[in-house]
């Protein structure tokens, strides 16, 4: 069992260069490593992309990706240090996704970090990959002006291809949470009606490329609400969109794929923003943030930023997706507070962030 230990608390002041972490993300079918300072400002980020590698299996292909991360793990990491002009002396610490994930894939980038670790001396951190997504909202590029951080208490929205889950951020390292998923993610969703539509891989830009050709109004696909939970569930959707599809074949009538794609796109966006909203109000929070690939859906996007009672909280595109910025980030912020873990912490494929 890895030891954790939390002692210290996190600086008043984190615009000083407190410490620089260097991050390395492989939950999935990215390999990614950044460097971050501070817990806000991106020093490098770099990222090999599997996608076009797993598009012929229409998914994620877990042997194919864990390989895959090991051809490309060092050159990455190499790049995102040359990338920030710094050596592994500069660093304080390496922070690397430790769950949830595909095991194969979680072991390759804790097998780099940790060989770093023994070759440097630097302390270990072991993040999660879901509270990563949380603190991409902290990050800015160097060079340019960071925004205001967002506040506390906040209802935070983590939306992506494995995950769907509201959660009640009260302060920094601080979580409630509130409800996910009880089938599939949204993302997972997007990605199986894409398929079902032979509209490409990865779904959700696919679909999102259908929809804005379509009409979201002319297929009335169900929303499940589960009385009023904070929890979601779309596999019924996904059902309905299946049964339409195959009354349309029946008919041989010839498959009305942009309306059918921006009718579900509505659907999930429906859900997700008025689950959010409901929940912002209960907790009476100030602030939202959504994260996770599936806010890189600009209806989603959209959604949220035309409404004025909260501000919200949307990281760029390029920190939406998996990256090593956000596992860098959030690095920071638990060496601030002291987090330090030994070379016997193993992968968590279904590490909750409810167990932070």
């Amino acid at each position: 069992m890895s030891e954790r230990v939390l002692e210290s608390s996190l600086p008043e002041d984190l615009n000083n260069p407190l410490a620089r972490i260097l991050g390395i993300e492989s939950s999935c079918d990215e390999t990614a490593a950044a460097v971050v300072e501070n817990g806000r400002v991106i020093l490098s980020s770099a990222v090999a992309s599997q996608v076009d590698l797993h598009a012929q299996f229409g998914g994620i292909f877990p042997e194919v990706a864990s390989r895959q991360h090991i051809l490309s793990i060092y050159p990455i990491v190499d790049q995102a240090l040359k990338e920030a002009h710094l050596k592994l002396t500069d660093l304080d610490g390496i922070a690397v996704t430790r769950g949830p994930g595909l095991p194969g894939s979680l072991v390759v980038g804790i097998n780099m970090a940790k060989g770093l670790v023994i070759g440097s001396g630097l302390p270990l951190l072991g993040i999660n990959h879901l509270e990563g997504h949380l603190y991409s909202a902290w990050l800015g590029e160097e060079g340019q002006k960071l925004g205001e951080p967002p506040r506390f208490p906040l209802l935070a929205l983590i939306v992506s291809g494995g995950h769907t889950e509201l959660i009640l951020m009260k302060d920094h390292l601080t979580y409630e949470w509130l409800g996910g998923t009880l089938d599939d993610a949204a993302g997972e969703a997007f990605d199986k009606v894409a398929r079902l539509l032979e509209l490409g891989y990865p779904g959700g830009p696919a679909i999102q490329e259908a929809a804005a050709e379509g009409n979201p109004t002319r297929f009335d696909f169900p929303r499940a609400w589960l009385d009023d939970s904070y929890n979601f569930s779309f596999s019924g959707l996904k059902t309905a969109v299946l049964r339409t599809v195959q009354q349309l074949e029946k008919q041989k009538s010839s498959l009305p794929k942009a309306d059918l794609a921006a009718s579900f796109q509505a659907a999930v966006v429906e859900v997700l923003f008025k689950k959010t909203i409901q929940a912002a109000g209960e907790y009476q929070t100030s602030d939202i943030l959504v994260a996770g690939g599936v806010s890189a859906n600009q209806a989603l996007r959209k959604k949220f930023k035309a409404q004025r009672k909260y501000r919200v909280h949307i990281p760029p595109l390029a920190l939406c997706t998996d990256n090593a910025a956000m596992i860098a980030g959030a690095g920071c912020f638990r060496y601030f507070a002291g987090q330090r873990d030994d070379l016997e912490m193993d992968a968590a494929p279904s590490w909750s962030i409810a167990d932070l």
